[in-house]
């Protein structure tokens, strides 16, 4: 089918969000779930006691996804209820089950239950790129726990760093947000059938009362949906704090990668790194020469929708009032599935921009060199303090030369002399080769290989071992 280019489409769709995830939050998916529920209720009823046949079940069973859409919107105009109107056309499939399809329940039992399967379908994607994210930059940081960089504090340069420990940084905050995703998965649990007040009422009557069949039927839907658990209390609707929880740590992502991203762009800046670049791909319309980092660009542009975005479910949840209201249908509607979609399609970008980094190893070895004779004058001191000197004496011997040094770099756009100054100065009595031998960035870094070895080590390659199953995707970006 051809687009309409005359309609508004949202980008998340046409442009970023992956297939996988599109479907989904689609209305096959969505009222493919409504019939699975529908099965389940039936199932569990007949198991039950209830006058339902397995005939009855089969049917329902038989017609799970074959929907016809038009007459449930057709159907829809006229009665103005998406559940009954699906219904309706479930029960035009299914003659001989039509008068047992709903039997017992209200809308929230189809229309909550199935938001909390996406919701864990949708969790279920964004937990496998994630893991796929980690898994690129972890052999990453391992490739370069070695190599010596500036590190940054202000964004002003600071001791040195590894370009592999900064990956780490990168990957710890992304691991925080693996194990928030994986506590919101695993404390997921089904509304189940808890009627128009969340009294379970209307089971009460059918089945006369008997509190543990409720139970049992409750259990039986949970399992067959693949939850251990329904929620133990509700309303008619499950908590919207659910939906808050969850696009909470969908925004937790966001503003990880939206780092990670902030970070690229500041080193292509400095020439330091960046992220893949294809032979034909055109940077600027204006300037042939340029090689723009859109795609982390595109990151931090995604990710700001969704922190903002995660606003959205909090109000719904502050202002549902008593059993429920129905001001959060329409908002939910939008605001959880574009979460969702916007961190699928940031993920994708970040699978392939961490699969690809480019890093420039002598443009970073330069820029430590112009930096590192500030940094190596405490060396400088103490070596010469070890000879007898008196320490407060080469400090502002130190400082006046490091002072000169910077104005000469920054007023009149020279190279760092400091060396070159020292050397000169017969209060050192140091020769340049001296200074020199002072000057290697390998023993500026600390700790740092030694942390990234540690912190894979019993943080990341556990994790990666466990979800090795899903290792190696790749992701292929259109635009």
């Amino acid at each position: 089918m051809s687009r309409d280019y005359n309609t508004y489409e949202s980008p998340l769709c046409t442009r970023y969000a992956s297939k996988e995830m599109q479907y989904v939050f689609s209305q096959q998916k969505k009222f493919g779930t409504f019939r699975r529920l529908w099965v389940a209720l039936a199932r569990a009823e007949m198991k039950l006691g209830l006058d339902i046949t397995q005939e009855q079940v089969d049917q329902l069973e038989a017609n799970v996804d074959n929907i016809d859409f038009e007459i449930a919107e057709a159907r829809e105009k006229e009665v103005r209820h998406d559940v009954m109107s699906h219904v309706y056309a479930y029960g035009r499939a299914c003659p001989d089950a039509a008068g047992i399809i709903h039997l017992g329940a209200t809308s929230c039992y189809v229309g909550d239950n199935t938001d909390i399967i996406i919701m864990r379908d949708a969790m279920r994607i964004v937990h496998r790129k994630l893991v796929n994210v980690l898994s690129n930059l972890a052999g990453f940081a391992e490739k370069y726990k070695n190599m010596p960089c500036l590190a940054y504090t202000h964004l002003q340069p600071a001791q040195l760093t590894t370009v592999g420990k900064r990956a780490a940084l990168w990957i710890n905050e992304l691991l925080m947000d693996l194990e928030e995703l994986e506590h919101r998965m695993n404390s997921l649990k089904l509304l189940g059938q808890k009627g128009t007040t969340g009294t379970q009422a209307s089971f009460v009557e059918l089945f006369g009362g008997d509190g543990e069949k409720i139970d049992r039927l409750e259990k039986m839907i949970a399992e067959e949906m693949g939850f251990e658990k329904c929620v133990p209390v509700s309303g008619q609707t499950y908590s919207r704090k659910i939906d808050t929880m969850t696009v909470n740590v969908l925004a937790g992502i966001a503003a990880s990668c939206s780092k990670f991203s902030n970070d690229l762009r500041i080193l292509a800046s400095f020439k330091e790194m960046e992220e893949p670049f294809e032979e034909h791909q055109i940077g600027s319309s204006a300037m042939p020469y340029k090689r723009n980092p859109m795609r982390a660009e595109r990151i931090t542009s995604l990710a700001r929708y969704v922190m903002v975005d995660a606003l959205n479910p909090a109000f719904t949840s502050a202002t549902q009032w008593f059993e429920r209201t129905l001001d959060d249908s329409a908002n939910k509607r939008i605001a959880v599935a574009e979460s969702f979609l916007a961190v699928d399609a940031i993920l994708n970008i970040m699978i392939n921009v961490t699969d690809g980094l480019v890093v420039y190893e002598k443009s970073i070895r330069a820029r430590v060199m112009r930096e590192l004779p500030f940094m190596a004058t405490e060396n400088i001191m103490m070596r010469l303090v070890e000879k007898g000197g008196n320490r407060q004496e080469i400090h502002e011997a130190l400082r006046g030369h490091s002072l000169a040094a910077a104005k000469a770099v920054k007023e009149e756009g020279k190279e760092n002399d400091l060396v070159d100054r020292i050397a000169a100065d017969p209060f050192f009595n140091m020769t340049k080769e001296e200074i020199e031998s002072v000057l290697k960035p390998e023993n500026y870094t600390g700790r740092s290989a030694e942390q990234v070895d540690n912190f894979l080590k019993e943080c990341i390659y556990p994790v990666l071992e466990a979800n090795k199953n899903v290792l190696g995707e790749k992701s292929e970006l259109s635009v």
